[in-house]
This record gives structure tokens, C-alpha cells and sequence, in this order.
């Protein structure tokens, strides 16, 4: 037992893997306060992250920044929770009741809005869609479950910032510790997670920032009605949070909106917005935020995100290409695009 022992330990690769391992069933066990884990860690991750980049433009003490960031942050939930979360439900009602309204009101000699009424209830969907409306709202606004996690989230990452010297110290003294061997997989293996999952995290939250200011400013251009752009808005960065396919979802409800508003032409024009959008996403953003590690086919996408939800529910969708590059960056997988015919002939003759 001993001799196997000994042997593992001197197997770096295979020892790091059963502390994966160990870590993932440790993370199984306490899967119900899994919500609170990662929005802790997302919530310290990006505060660090635009904490330091304030510190570099202004050199003002990190301390001071985020302590006046935090108070930015309550002060914000405070408005968001007393004014624009009512307000948000009212217009996310009021946009449902519009638009099923309209499609009820359709001439029935269009064939295919004929043939829209005699399979589908109108009504009903309306009654599930304000039904579901009322549940999510209900659960963000109120002193629920959700509330709770994140404001314990929001305390724990406040602490870890103002004390990140003192946690990373805390840290290091497992180093010499009994368990130092442990401990220095964990760290190693933390290291990649925050290096891999953070970076592509935080290139889809900026890409979702992006892609909701670029949305909402085409749409204020095609005459939306306003009180329907605070409604899109949260829907559509949402969505962007979920890599390619969260656009392909956005083009739906869009498009049943913009023939509301003005017909087959605003169809066309949000759909070619939205081509714009993803176009920027893909060529521009995704090359300045991400490495060519993170660059994965989209069908590797879809299947990442399917296998995600199905087992992290939600939070899959989220997370389901952070963790998945994070494991081919464990395992030392560097996938490049093909090179085309005639960029490789150019080589070629160089």
C-alpha cells in the first residue's frame, strides 16, 4: 500500500488527477449551495478585475476603490429593487399582452397566421408566458432564496477583496503544512481554473455588455417602443451570457416583436442587425478578449452547452464552455482552425 502510495506521489499527472477528482465529489456533496459558490466566485472575479484597472488609471488604494465600488453596488440594488424591477415587470406584461394581441388581431386570410390560430392558443400562451414572467420576478425582487445567495455572495467576495493579502498568506501556510503536496495540486489546479474559466467568463460578460448596448441602441433606432427596451434589454444580455446560441434564441422573440412594430421590414432589419452583432462578436471581440484556445467550433459549442444544462440545469448554459475550456487547458489540448487553400499556399512559397 505504501509502495502504490509512493508511487502516486511521484506521478504529478496522476496525482493531480484524483485531486480533480476529490474536488469534483466534494463539489457534488455540497451541490446545494452550489449557486452561492459560483456567484461568489464570479461576483470576486470580476470586481477584482475592474478594481485593478481603476487602481492603474487613478493609483488610488485598491481598498478605497472597492469599498466605494461595493457602496456603488448597493446603492444601485436599492434603486433597481424599489424602482426598476416594478417597473420592469409592468413593461415585460404589458410588451406579452401587445404582442399576443396583435397576432390575435392578424387578418385570417394570411394562410399562415390562419393556420397559427387553429393550432395554437393564443391565450394560453399568453397565460404561461405572464405566468412565468410572474415568477421570475417575483424570485429576483423578493426576499427569496436567490436574494439571499446573492447577497451572501456579494459580503463574501466584499471580505475576500478587502482581505486578499491576508486570505493569500492564510493560503501559502498550507504550503509547509502535512497536506503541503495537497495543497500545492489545489492551488495549481485553482490557478488554471482562474485563469481559463475567469478569462473566458469575463470576455462573456463584456461581449454580453456589448452586444445588449449595440441591440438596444438599433432597436431605439428602429422606433421600438421605450417602454419595451428595458424588458429587451435584460433579456437579450441574458442571453448573450450563453456562447452562439443565446443569439440564435434572441432572434426569435425579436423578430415576433419587430412585425408587431412595423411589419416584414423590421424583421429584416433586426436580423440583419443581429448578423452584424455576431459578426462584430466573432471576428472583432472574441480574437481581443479570448486566446485561440478558447476558439472553439460551434458544434463543439452546442454539444458543450446541451451536456451543461442538462447536468448544471441553468447555471450550465453559463458555465458549461468556461469549465470545458478550463479541462482542455488541463489537458494540454491546443486545437488551431484549418488554414485555408490559399493562406497555406502563400506559406508554402515563403
Amino acid at each position: 500500500m505504501l509502495e502504490v502510495w509512493k508511487k502516486v506521489k511521484e506521478n504529478t499527472t496522476v496525482r493531480r488527477a484524483l485531486v480533480l477528482i476529490g474536488i469534483c465529489f466534494f463539489l457534488y456533496l455540497i451541490r446545494n449551495i452550489m449557486s452561492l459558490l459560483l456567484l461568489t466566485f464570479i461576483l470576486t472575479y470580476l470586481i477584482i478585475r475592474v478594481v485593478k484597472k481603476l487602481h492603474q488609471l487613478t493609483h488610488i488604494p485598491q481598498k478605497i476603490i472597492a469599498i466605494v465600488f461595493y457602496i456603488c453596488i448597493l446603492i444601485f440594488l436599492y434603486f433597481a429593487v424599489t424602482i426598476y424591477v416594478p417597473k420592469l415587470f409592468t413593461q415585460t406584461i404589458q410588451m406579452i399582452e401587445e404582442v399576443v394581441s396583435f397576432y390575435q388581431r392578424m387578418s385570417t386570410d394570411n394562410k399562415l397566421t390562419s393556420w397559427l390560430a387553429a393550432n395554437i392558443s393564443f391565450q394560453e400562451i399568453k397565460q404561461q408566458l405572464t405566468t412565468g414572467a410572474k415568477v421570475v420576478f417575483n424570485t429576483l425582487s423578493n426576499i427569496g432564496s436567490m436574494g439571499i445567495t446573492f447577497v451572501m455572495s456579494l459580503i463574501l467576495s466584499f471580505f475576500f477583496i478587502i482581505e486578499q493579502d491576508w486570505v493569500t498568506n492564510f493560503g501559502k501556510g498550507f504550503f509547509t503544512s502535512k497536506i503541503s503536496v495537497l495543497s500545492q495540486d489545489v492551488a495549481f489546479l485553482g490557478k488554471k481554473f482562474v485563469n481559463t474559466f475567469g478569462v473566458v467568463l469575463e470576455a462573456q460578460f463584456i461581449i454580453a455588455c456589448v452586444n445588449t448596448i449595440l441591440t438596444m441602441f438599433g432597436l431605439y433606432l428602429m422606433h421600438f417602443p421605450e417602454g419595451q427596451l428595458l424588458s429587451l434589454a435584460l433579456m437579450i444580455f441574458i442571453l448573450s451570457l450563453i456562447p452562439v446560441a443565446g443569439v440564435i434564441i434572441s432572434c426569435l422573440p425579436l423578430s415576433l416583436i419587430a412585425y408587431t412594430v412595423g411589419g416584414i421590414q423590421d424583421v429584416i432589419y433586426v436580423l440583419i442587425m443581429i448578423m452584424l452583432i455576431h459578426a462584430l462578436e466573432s471576428y472583432i471581440l472574441n480574437p481581443k478578449l479570448m486566446s485561440s484556445k478558447t476558439d472553439l467550433p460551434v458544434f463543439f459549442v452546442f454539444i458543450v452547452l446541451m451536456f451543461s444544462e442538462k447536468f448544471f440545469g441553468i447555471w450550465g448554459l453559463v458555465i458549461g464552455i468556461p469549465v470545458f475550456v478550463f479541462l482542455l487547458d488541463l489537458l494540454d489540448v491546443k486545437a488551431e482552425k484549418p488554414i485555408k487553400k490559399v493562406e497555406q499556399t502563400k506559406i508554402e512559397k515563403s
